[in-house]
């Protein structure tokens, strides 16, 4: 699997918005913990937890932020499989594409459209049986496209109405939110360290984890209390000014954007 989300787009005057954005000690991290836990939840729930992650992070690399804003993760699975997780907020206008390549073809996901290859033979058998240095076996090609429009927030909510008025099965239970989460620590704790996390982490990786992100947390304490009074109000002030400007305009937020 490869996904690479990067049209999770921010300017400098969104994180200048709100004191708590893009800090340790507001929200925990940057691009992995605001803009895409939906898409590692998404990612885990199509493709299952992995047993290895490895990550590398840059931290205020195209914005003036504390926390990470471009991130490439790589995985691998019980089985061998392995994924790569590329995203930015820092890339405009950026892509969404997931792409997963199997023995017996592979999907690409972009655009709203799903790209379906299939062979008609297992690639493990062309491998061993094919003479040439390369294989003309037939590929099915199909384009699917939704028939229904996406719901996506909307329809998450409507589910969880239904579930409680109906007794219908909910679409995201509440207890699997831990398993996108567990990803983002994971690639953390790599970077901070410089090795591969194993999953699920273990009590002393979980312990070490919490360590070092409350370092931090408290770096970014002591960088506050020590701020220039002026300054801050200044800034206290554009904040307030590009709040009231913001307001409306994101209505297309909660869509799916493929």
């Amino acid at each position: 699997m490869v996904w690479i989300i990067t049209n999770w787009y921010r300017t400098q005057s969104y994180y200048d918005s709100g004191e708590w954005r893009a800090t340790w000690d507001g929200e925990g991290g940057g691009v992995l913990l605001n803009q895409c836990p939906h898409n590692l939840d998404i990612w885990q729930w199509i493709m299952g937890m992995p047993v290895k992650v490895q990550a590398h992070c840059q931290y205020g690399r195209h914005h003036q932020i504390a926390v990470e804003d471009d991130v490439t993760i790589w995985a691998e699975y019980e089985n061998g499989a392995t994924a790569s997780f590329i995203t930015s907020t820092g890339e405009y206008p950026g892509t969404n594409r997931l792409e997963i390549s199997g023995t017996k073809g592979k999907v690409i996901i972009e655009n709203g459209v799903m790209k379906w290859s299939a062979l008609e033979k297992d690639e493990r058998e062309i491998c061993v049986e094919e003479p040439e240095n390369t294989s003309h076996e037939p590929v099915v090609y199909r384009e699917i496209v939704p028939e229904e429009k996406e719901t996506a927030h909307l329809g998450i909510l409507q589910n969880f109405t239904d579930a409680i008025l109906e007794e219908k099965s909910l679409l995201a239970p509440g207890e699997e939110g831990i398993f996108g989460l567990s990803i983002s620590n994971a690639a953390y704790l790599s970077d901070w360290t410089g090795q591969a996390v194993e999953l699920p982490m273990t009590e002393e990786a979980e312990e070490l984890f919490s360590r070092l992100l409350k370092e931090r947390q408290e770096k970014e304490v002591e960088k506050k209390t020590l701020r220039d009074e002026k300054a801050f109000a200044m800034k206290t002030q554009a904040q307030k000014s590009q709040s009231e400007k913001q307001k409306g305009s994101y209505e297309d937020r909660w869509s799916v954007r493929w």
